[in-house]
């Protein structure tokens, strides 16, 4: 009974040590948030999301869910000829998120300015 109740919390350790933050690569690294609309010398590229799993690390919209779905967010601007996220927001952020360690997510609208 011991023994299986020890493999079984190894297990789940391991399991917690596969969830990773989204890091920042170089191009995300270029692209800034605001929250003025921009002018009309931007382009507008499109809508984007980001998102940080929290299912096994059990975080539930802490910072560190919360600067990896922005990391995200960032990369995938980047990855779109973006450099700048209008209007972000999290919509999983609510009493649930509380409570259940469900990913965490952001959205924004991407443009490119000079």
């Amino acid at each position: 009974m011991r023994i299986k109740m020890l493999l079984g919390l190894s297990a789940a350790m391991l399991l917690a040590g596969c969830s990773t933050t989204h890091q920042l690569d170089a191009a995300g690294q270029q692209v800034k948030f605001t929250d003025t609309k921009p002018g009309s010398e931007c382009q507008l590229i499109g809508d984007v999301t980001g998102a940080q799993s929290n299912w096994f690390s059990g975080s539930g919209g802490d910072g560190s869910s919360m600067r990896g779905a922005a990391n995200d967010l960032r990369n995938k601007a980047a990855s779109m000829g973006g450099n700048t996220i209008y209007g972000a927001n999290s919509p999983t952020q609510n009493l649930l998120s509380s409570f259940v360690p469900v990913d965490s997510k952001m959205v924004g609208q991407v443009y490119k300015c000079p």
